[in-house]
């Protein structure tokens, strides 16, 4: 009978193993998700706008994406759900709100896993030129399909350690460029603050400017609530990943533009380009455009990973809410397994479209999906307004509420209302916009059908 008994714990165990994710993997998908390329390479066109005030452009964006992610943090912790901010825009403001969030960003992030495979490509591409584009779009997709589909603790590791390097990057940069700075490294003149003199070289415009180039570097952050759903204790891991990410990622990202342009100056024609391997150029590091493709690399399959994985939990939240077909709810040691493999079917799409147009498909695809973000985050700003209400105690509570909560919907709102009068990013913002129209409105029209055939109580 004990004999039994242990190996039924054993067994319970082993299950719960593969099914739950650890505390460590949850705080590091928090810190992980938002360093992507974006902070890597698309940070140079933030400095070409502001110059050194890019400073106050990236202290801007990341005080709203702490905002938000505090927002979310709070009402993820008394609701641990997979389908995260579309579950609480269902609770606020009704089903219709949590379909056109989820399904949005579910379409969304589609594309994005596209964006990031063609992403990684390009780069081993150029490793190894005799393997085409569209090929390596093929094999990672096709490999990092096989993690999800397994268990999520596969999930949790390879994200763990993918993270795990995005960081230790970072903490090198910062190592040796504060040492640059200090005039501690041989061979390596520090220029002092010299390059800070010209501060604001196109103004606030300019910060304005930079601020909306770089906001969406913080994109990612959300999938770490996806993520708590699936730890042993959700309550704790969410509060305890929001209570440390965004401040280290704060310092991650302010301190490794600080070094940037504070080294070299703002509008040189380096920084602009990829301004990481600008500065690694400048301290004498040998291979400094590789190292940093390698980390970018790196930083791409991340991405896939933990996009993939957060598709695919959403789309399995709105199958379990009746918002998508009951198929994609059949699972295995914890994973949504139809829900991952409809997820990755635009993945699997850009392979033909890399075969026909290498080229140009990177690009086209980004700016199809750039603006999205900003919809879910104001799905989130709105619904934790409207939650917090009926929650008196919560416990990781929004600093400020109601005034910051608020702040931070008229920064989403002024973000949109500057993209729109920018001709460059207009048509971003209006694809958005008619996406999010379209799914709205099938949304209210799923819920006039449901009100005419509930039978007539009177």
């Amino acid at each position: 009978m004990n004999s039994l008994s242990a190996r039924h714990r054993h067994t319970r165990t082993g299950l719960e193993s593969v099914t739950h994710l650890q505390q460590r993997h949850v705080t590091m998908i928090a810190l992980g998700g938002v360093i992507g390329a974006g902070l890597f390479v698309g940070t140079g066109a933030g400095i070409a706008l502001a110059g050194p005030a890019v400073l106050i452009s990236f202290g801007l964006a990341g005080f709203l994406a702490l905002l938000i992610m505090r927002m979310l943090g709070e009402m993820a912790a008394e609701h641990p759900s997979s389908g995260a901010f579309s579950v609480h825009a269902e609770k606020a403001l009704g089903p219709w709100a949590g379909f056109t969030v989820g399904w949005t960003y579910w379409a969304t992030v589609g594309v994005v896993l596209a964006v990031e495979a063609t992403g990684a490509a390009k780069i081993a591409a150029n490793w190894i030129p005799a393997v085409p584009q569209w090929t390596w779009v093929l094999i990672f997709m096709t490999a990092l399909t096989a993690v999800n589909l397994t268990n999520v603790r596969n999930f949790g590791e390879f994200e763990f350690w993918f993270a795990g390097l995005k960081i230790a990057a970072i903490v090198l940069f910062l190592a040796l460029g504060a040492a640059a700075i200090l005039n501690l490294l041989p061979n390596v003149d520090s220029p002092g603050l010299t390059n800070l003199t010209d501060f604001m070289p196109n103004g606030w415009g300019g910060v304005i400017a930079g601020f909306m180039a770089v906001v969406f570097a913080f994109g990612g952050l959300e999938v770490v609530t996806i993520a708590a759903a699936d730890a042993e204790d959700p309550k704790r891991a969410i509060g305890k990943a929001v209570r440390t990410s965004m401040t280290r990622l704060l310092v991650f990202y302010l301190g490794s533009m600080a070094v940037v342009v504070t080294l070299l100056p703002w509008n040189d024609s380096e920084v602009g380009a990829s301004p990481y391997v600008a500065v690694l150029n400048r301290l004498g590091i040998p291979a400094a455009g590789q190292i940093m493709n390698v980390v970018i690399f790196v930083a791409l399959l991340s991405a896939i990973n933990a996009t993939l994985y957060g598709a695919a939990r959403m789309l399995c939240s709105l199958a379990e809410r009746g918002e998508a077909p009951k198929a994609l709810l059949n699972k295995k040691n914890g994973v949504p397994r139809n829900a991952v493999l409809a997820s990755v079917g635009f993945g699997f799409f850009s392979v033909v479209l890399n075969y026909l147009w290498p080229d140009t498909v990177f690009l086209l695809l980004l700016n199809a999906v750039g603006s999205a973000l900003l919809v879910v985050w104001a799905f989130i700003a709105v619904s934790q307004i409207r939650l917090r209400r009926d929650i008196p105690s919560p416990a990781v509570p929004m600093w400020g509420y109601p005034y910051l909560s608020w702040l931070a919907l008229a920064g989403i709102a002024a973000i949109i209302v500057l993209m729109l009068s920018d001709e460059q990013a207009r048509g971003q913002i209006l694809s958005t916009g008619v996406l999010v129209a379209v799914i709205a409105a099938v949304a209210l029209s799923r819920s006039a059908l449901r009100r005419r055939s509930l039978p007539d109580r009177t």
